[in-house]
Order: C-alpha cells, then sequence, then structure tokens
C-alpha cells in the first residue's frame, strides 16, 4: 500500500490523552502506507511510559523542555534539539527531567504505533495536557492493548 502526501497544521489531525499527557498524531501508520507514525507528545511532569519495547525503531526529537531516558540500562538526559534513536528489541522508557513539561517528536518506524494511542487513550478534549487523573493508570489493560500493536510493556506483576 503506497503512503499519501500528508501536510498536516498544528491542531488538526486526532489527539488523544493517555497518562496524563497529550499525544497527538502528525502523520499516522496508514497515511504514510505503514512506513511510519509521527506524533508530537507533550508529557507532564512525573509521567512517561513504563518501560517498553517496540517491534520496531524509535526516533525523538526534543522540542521543548529536558527529558530523561532511559535506553538499554543506561540513562541520558537531553534538552532541546538532542535526538534519541532506539533500535527494535531495545527496552527504553522516559519522563521530564525537571519538573516541567516535555514536548518531543516521534518516529516511529515501521508505522502502527498511532493504532496503539487510538486504542488506549481517549480522544483529547484540547491540545493540552489533561487535567491530573486521581486514578492509577489500568496496566494490565495498557498491556494488553499494547500487546495486540507489538508493543511490550515491562509492567509490575501484582501481589
Amino acid at each position: 500500500m503506497a503512503g499519501t502526501t500528508v501536510v498536516r497544521r498544528p491542531g488538526e489531525g486526532e489527539a488523544f490523552w493517555m497518562l496524563n499527557s497529550l499525544y497527538e498524531v502528525l502523520a499516522s501508520s496508514e497515511e504514510t502506507g505503514g512506513e511510519l507514525t509521527a506524533m508530537e507528545m507533550t508529557i507532564a511532569p512525573g509521567m512517561g511510559p513504563p518501560p517498553h519495547v517496540h517491534e520496531g525503531g524509535e526516533t525523538v526529537y526534543v522540542v521543548e523542555g529536558n527529558v530523561r531516558y532511559h535506553i538499554a540500562g543506561e540513562t541520558h538526559e537531553g534538552g532541546p534539539g538532542t535526538v534519541f534513536y532506539v533500535p527494535a528489541g531495545t527496552e527504553e522508557n522516559f519522563e521530564p527531567a525537571d519538573g516541567e513539561n516535555v514536548r518531543l517528536l516521534v518516529i516511529y518506524t515501521p508505522g502502527g504505533m498511532d493504532k496503539f494511542f487510538r486504542e488506549a487513550g481517549e480522544p483529547a478534549q484540547r491540545r493540552e495536557v489533561p487535567p491530573p487523573s486521581d486514578a492509577p493508570p489500568d496496566l494490565e489493560r495498557l498491556n494488553a492493548i499494547a500487546e495486540k500493536h507489538g508493543l511490550k510493556l515491562k509492567v509490575p506483576a501484582r501481589a
């Protein structure tokens, strides 16, 4: 399946709230013929994904703020302009490093991760980080959805 030309201006396209953060789809896997998924993520302080592994590669460009990235057992920090590339099959997770939101451009190759966010998140009511949730995330639900989309979450075992 061939991709199509994608021109998406700020505020256009799908956006989701999940884990107290905002996930915006800039180019979906359907639009790119499966070649990539491009997303902008605004991650709230104290948030970020649990450790996980993708079947494909992930390239991250820090747009705003500072991020702490845990990749294959090593910790790296970066601010605006920093690029991280995480090869397929590498365990990683990240969080804002300084108590402020971090905004990231994330490219998944091949595409498909947008389908995970579409199913796991809820449509964003506004293009901003949602109000904090009082409830802890349902990691079992997220893990079940993740597995369907080639993502393996490292969630703690239940006591």
